[in-house]
């Protein structure tokens, strides 16, 4: 059986590309970096992959917005590419930078191409860079494919612009599918547990489909016990507590 093709893509300010990357081959995948020019240029398709994963860093120097200009080419160079990538059953996975480009490109909250974008990443409360690790709750109603069999996690976060701010419509309640808690997986825990002030914690959305993942936290920094920042007094695990975000999407993918 063929392993299952992930696409990383890549833009000037992409930096966390290589370990997203090492991350799904781990998790048994095959994985390519591809810069964006190559698919608005025609010499790549989405089609050829089944995930599509836009990685952490600062693309185009975060110049206007975190993630802006980035997802001005994905709406206007492959708009309807990704819509028929979602349509035809791909995953797509969107971590710190990504998530703020798959939400301004209007890729999520979904379905793609609908032009209604219910929520938006604006700057921390803290008003500065936060990196640091956090505390997670899974939202059991979600329908989220990449955290299933997931209760809770620890991950780090790195961002200056990742305070999720919603409308007054605000989102179904199954689209939120990461929470920001304390140690005792408690929300409402304020700062520094909720690292940026994003309303009702959030920090994770997907789709309603389930197939289209975005969070703040970077999965791909925690997938070997030895990452965890006390791994050498409490003893290091096999996998870190985001190595199960990759396993899932590629069993998933791998079935389908």
């Amino acid at each position: 059986m063929s392993k299952v093709r992930v696409l990383v893509l890549r833009a000037p300010g992409t930096n966390c590309d290589v370990e997203t990357a090492f991350a799904f081959e781990r998790a048994g995948a095959e994985s390519s970096l591809v810069h964006i020019n190559r698919f608005v240029g025609g010499e790549q398709r989405l089609s050829d992959y089944q995930v599509l994963v836009v990685p952490g860093g600062f693309t185009y120097g975060d110049d206007i917005a975190a993630g802006r200009v980035l997802a001005n080419e994905l709406r206007l160079g492959l708009g309807e590419d990704v819509q028929r990538f979602v349509e035809g059953g791909g995953l797509i996975l969107g971590i710190c930078n990504g998530f703020q480009v798959l939400v301004k490109a209007g890729i999520l909250p979904g379905p793609p191409g609908t032009g209604s974008i219910p929520l938006t990443l604006t700057d921390n409360d803290s008003g500065r860079f936060e990196c640091r690790w956090v505390y997670l709750s899974v939202n059991r109603d979600s329908p989220c494919i990449f955290t299933r069999g997931i209760e809770q996690m620890f991950l780090p976060v790195a961002h200056a612009e990742g305070k999720v701010v919603v409308t007054d419509d605000g989102l179904p309640d199954a689209s939120t599918v990461l929470f920001y808690t304390d140690e005792q997986g408690n929300r409402d825990a304020g700062y520094p547990h909720n690292p940026n002030g994003s309303v009702a914690d959030i920090a994770g959305i997907c789709d309603s489909t389930g197939r289209v993942f975005a969070l703040m936290p970077h999965p791909e920094r925690f997938i070997r016990g030895i990452q965890h920042p006390q791994w050498t007094r409490r003893g290091a695990t096999e996998h870190g507590d985001g190595f199960r975000v990759f396993q899932n999407a590629v069993q998933w993918a791998e079935r389908t």
